[in-house]
């Protein structure tokens, strides 16, 4: 826990690198008061209430508020302990800069997401298709996607239509923990890609992840019919009612 920062210099710095943190504040006590710790999921990262007794205290409330995304005042060993939660924004990862994916980024905004678009065709991923999205990336997926650290934020749908493009992002997501992954294509289209990943180490359970056909079934036809489709399986899924049921 060692670093030449404040807990709350690093508490500023996580929130805006858009990171899950949590910080502790000693309000009342026989000591400490003004006292702070900074933790994230894995545990305390810098700063001490006073005691390791006290800061482990804080630590296991902590893990149960960054699960449940709520900041609050808690009474431990004798101390008034302020934890403040902070949960990054949802991140919408679309791989793909088609016509789709405009419409999407536009849905997804409304409904508070940041936005990555990627793609390694510079003829589609350019900023005069994509002016509002938070990045628009130029690359291959199997290079892009590691780097972008998915988490369980981060929603990820694979819709070049391409194999070359499609499988490797899959790949990529498939192995992060990533709560939604959904794939553009038939269920023929599927069936193929399904060799395909197996045949690159992907497991069944993995697979199983991938939502395809991709989209809520709505009767979608058209792109943004397509697009309002798939942005409504996100929301379901993000909301605990993955099939679509309130």
């Amino acid at each position: 826990m060692t670093s030449s920062k404040t807990p709350f210099r690093g508490f500023v710095d996580r929130v805006k690198a858009h990171q899950a943190v949590a910080v502790a504040t000693v309000l009342e006590g026989p000591d400490g008061v003004g006292s702070k710790i900074l933790f994230d999921r894995s545990g305390p990262l810098q700063g001490s209430l006073g005691s390791r007794d006290l800061d482990a205290l804080a630590e296991a409330r902590a893990k149960d508020l960054l699960a449940s995304g709520r900041s609050e005042i808690v009474e431990l060993a004798g101390h008034r302990v302020f934890i403040e939660v902070h949960l990054p924004p949802p991140r919408l990862v679309i791989v793909g800069a088609v016509h789709i994916a405009t419409v999407l980024g536009r849905f997804a905004r409304e409904l508070g997401f940041r936005v990555v678009v990627s793609d390694a065709r510079g003829r589609f991923a350019t900023p005069e298709r994509f002016p509002e999205v938070d990045e628009l990336i130029l690359g291959w997926p199997n290079e892009v996607l590691p780097r972008l650290g998915l988490d369980e934020f981060s929603y990820v749908v694979v819709i070049t239509h391409d194999a070359k493009l499609d499988n490797p992002s899959l790949l990529a997501a498939l192995r992060s923990p990533a709560p939604y992954i959904g794939a553009l294509g038939s269920s023929r289209t599927h069936a193929r890609r399904v060799n395909a990943l197996k045949e690159a180490g992907a497991t069944e359970k993995e697979i199983a992840r991938i939502h395809a056909p991709i989209g809520l079934e709505i009767g979608a036809r058209a792109p943004n019919e397509i697009a309002l489709a798939i942005m409504a399986q996100i929301v379901a899924v993000r909301n605990g009612a993955e099939g679509g049921v309130a």
